[in-house]
């Protein structure tokens, strides 16, 4: 099948018609609509996008899970990343969705309003670049991401060895999903019947990477992200709810191998290690966050460059962590649309492309009723 194919609209109103009878009947012996996560900020979006959660309301609520890497990023992650734009001779290097995410007292947008030297780059190797440029002043690079750009981060680093580049640093709040997911396993309060997994993470850890899943007996489909790929992994997923021994289901065969990248992931082995790691709403949990190896802690920015950060303080109202963990939706939030609104995000979940409240504030929130704020 062809990319068009994935997006033909006869062949997803066959899968609709074929989807929604076995939703009705799961639905009916479980006496509840079902839940399924997706752990995917980019399944996030296609999933609203594309329509496929309002029309599968009646029978499955689709809850967005900790799949947005900026989302994540916990709150004293962010005001030590903002504090380095606030340190003398340093540039500060960032993806664009961070710019906005507010700190405790500001954010990189303002820094650089004030006069910080904040650039927004498109990879970690044009903030290698940057820092040949300007051999005088250190060059910081907020590294954000999850599986799938910190590879890209990886290079950058070893790029900047083999160059001998002094000036160069990454501060590192990468993280990896599947222990997260592991996570939400484990929570004895987190009803969910099934998980559609990243098909863009999975590239790199592949289906195996996801094995605690099926040793969970957890229906789980690695899932891409248009509208064909969308219905057919939620078909197998309600599949695989009827089976006494669950796997985790490869849906993705064009792009995800069994054993996934094995390239990328030695790259990660080199130039990171695992490490315990907070994630904003979840809490710090071992081995879910990537920090610079020792061999290579002459680039990592932690260690390197100490900073003055201010007390962290959560942004008061914002409802971020429990959204990110699939316990409310942005609806659920008193400030959703009002206070917070993508002009003037109150948490990172409305900053990102890829989160949660910035989604269902671009494609739903016209479809939901919000009850009037309580005075």
């Amino acid at each position: 099948m062809s990319l068009p194919d994935f997006r033909d609209t006869g062949m997803s109103k066959k899968l609709l018609n074929k989807l929604v009878p076995e939703l009705e009947q799961a639905r009916e012996k479980m006496g509840r609509k079902l839940r399924f996560m997706e752990v995917c900020g980019t399944h996030t979006v296609a999933i609203s996008k594309s329509g496929v959660r309002s029309l599968l309301a009646p029978y499955v609520d689709l809850i967005s899970g900790p799949g947005c890497p900026v989302c994540v990023t916990d709150q004293s992650d962010i005001d030590h990343m903002i504090a380095f734009a606030g340190s003398e001779d340093v540039i500060v290097t960032t993806f664009g969705d961070m710019m906005k995410v507010p700190g405790s007292t500001s954010n990189l947008f303002q820094e650089r309003a004030n006069g910080a030297d904040v650039r927004v780059v498109y990879s970690a190797s044009e903030s290698v670049d940057i820092a040949i440029k300007h051999p005088d002043k250190r060059v910081v690079f907020l590294g954000v991401g999850f599986e799938t750009t910190s590879p890209g981060v990886a290079l950058a680093i070893l790029w900047a060895e083999k160059q001998k580049i002094g000036n160069f640093f990454v501060y590192s709040a990468n993280k990896l999903t599947p222990p997260a997911v592991n996570v939400l396993l484990q929570d004895p309060d987190h009803r969910i019947d099934g998980f559609l997994l990243p098909g863009n993470v999975s590239v790199v850890v592949g289906r195996e990477g996801w094995m605690d899943v099926e040793k969970a007996n957890m229906p789980a489909v690695i899932g891409g992200f248009e509208p064909v790929d969308l219905l057919s992994s939620l078909y197998l997923l309600t599949e695989e709810m009827s089976k006494g021994r669950r796997q985790v289901v490869n849906n993705y065969k064009r792009v995800v191998k069994e054993e996934g990248n094995t390239k990328a992931a030695a790259l990660l082995g080199e130039v990171f290690s695992p490490c315990e790691m907070a994630w904003r709403g979840i809490g710090a949990f071992p081995e879910s966050g990537l920090r610079i190896h020792h061999r290579y802690e002459r680039y990592d920015a932690a260690l390197q460059i100490p900073v003055d950060k201010p007390v962290t303080k959560l942004p008061r109202g914002c409802q971020c962590g429990e959204i990110i963990k699939g316990k409310a939706t942005p609806f659920e939030c008193k400030l959703f649309g009002r206070a917070c609104t993508p002009q003037n995000p109150i948490g990172p979940c409305m900053v990102s492309g890829e989160g949660s409240c910035s989604t269902f504030y671009t494609y739903e929130r016209h479809q939901h009723k919000q009850q009037p704020l309580s005075v």
